[in-house]
This record gives C-alpha cells, sequence and structure tokens, in this order.
C-alpha cells in the first residue's frame, strides 16, 4: 500500500479481519464463552521488526465485547491493552507463509495472565471451518475440490518454509547471516 493509500485502506480491511475473527468465535460457542469473563479487556497484537520499506501496519488492538466477541479499536491505537502479543515480523512473507499453513509463530506474551491462558485455548483449538463456509457458497462438490486445493497448497508451503528454516540454520554466519 502507497503510505497515502494506507489510510484509507486499513480500516475496510481491518474491519473485515475482525469480521473474520468473529466469524470464526461465534461458530464456537465455547470461544465466546472462554472470552465473556474478559468483556471490555483489550488485546494487542505488535509485529515487532516490520521492514521500513513496507507501509507500517494497521494498529492491531481488539477490545472483548460482552457477549464474548472482538471489537478492532481502530486509530485508538495509543490505548492501554491488558494483553500484549508480540510476533517477530523481520520478514512478513515468512510469517504469513507459516501462519497460512498452520504453523505457530513464536509469540511473546505480556500482561493479563487469565486472558492470556484464555487466547492460548483459542488459538491451539479454534479451528475455521471453511469446508462448512464454502458448501453455503457453492455445491458440496466444488467446494470439496476448493478445500483439497487449498491444502495441497497449504501442504505445498508448509514444505518450503521447512525448507527455508533448515537453510536458514545451515548458513556459515548463524540464522540468516552472511558469513564474514
Amino acid at each position: 500500500m502507497l503510505p497515502t493509500l494506507q489510510p484509507l485502506l486499513a480500516p475496510p480491511v481491518m474491519e473485515r479481519v475482525t469480521l473474520l475473527l468473529n466469524h470464526v468465535l461465534a461458530a464456537e460457542p465455547v470461544a465466546q464463552q472462554r472470552l465473556l469473563p474478559h468483556a471490555g479487556k483489550a488485546l494487542r497484537l505488535e509485529l515487532r521488526s516490520w521492514p521500513a520499506v513496507l507501509p507500517a501496519p494497521p494498529s492491531l488492538l481488539w477490545r472483548i465485547t460482552p457477549a464474548g466477541l472482538l471489537e478492532w479499536q481502530g486509530a485508538d491505537s495509543a490505548a492501554a491493552a491488558e494483553l500484549g502479543l508480540q510476533v517477530d515480523a523481520s520478514n512478513p512473507a515468512l510469517l504469513a507463509a507459516q501462519v497460512m499453513t498452520g504453523e505457530r509463530p513464536a509469540v511473546e506474551v505480556a500482561g493479563d495472565a487469565a486472558l492470556a491462558g484464555d487466547i492460548d485455548w483459542l488459538l491451539q483449538n479454534l479451528r475455521w471451518d471453511l469446508a462448512g463456509d464454502l458448501e453455503r457458497v457453492f455445491p458440496a462438490p466444488v467446494a470439496a475440490g476448493l478445500v483439497r486445493a487449498g491444502s495441497l497448497l497449504a501442504q505445498g508451503l508448509r514444505a518450503a518454509v521447512q525448507r527455508l528454516s533448515s537453510l536458514r540454520g545451515l548458513a556459515p554466519g548463524g540464522p540468516g547471516r552472511p558469513s564474514p
């Protein structure tokens, strides 16, 4: 995104991301139940070491609603959060590939321990029923084909991520460092 377009594009993108997160939460009532005691609390996701050549990511701050869902806090990025999650984003492409293949990136957690425990439970147990959602739009055979194709793509991405990770570890100068 060009820096001048970011203020225009970031809010609609983040609103869609929040809708997707809430869709996944609402599909599992136990997920909402786990968030209910934390209503009113905020959680912030920070992307550490974001490359300066890329436009800065939007504020990733959500408040938990009384319904056990999430509400994106928009431009209120200075608001305090009861829970902070930090992810190394020095390589956004690798991070995206890890997330898309189901590999959990390393996350540093600071703040409310009870909320952190429930968020960790959600991250480990909550899954998006993509096949079910696709069947609402496409006939079952088409939806099944799309899920298979997505699964094959994810397997390929997973293999590429593992290969890249192993190559980075083998570099003579250490992980991600060229030799002197």
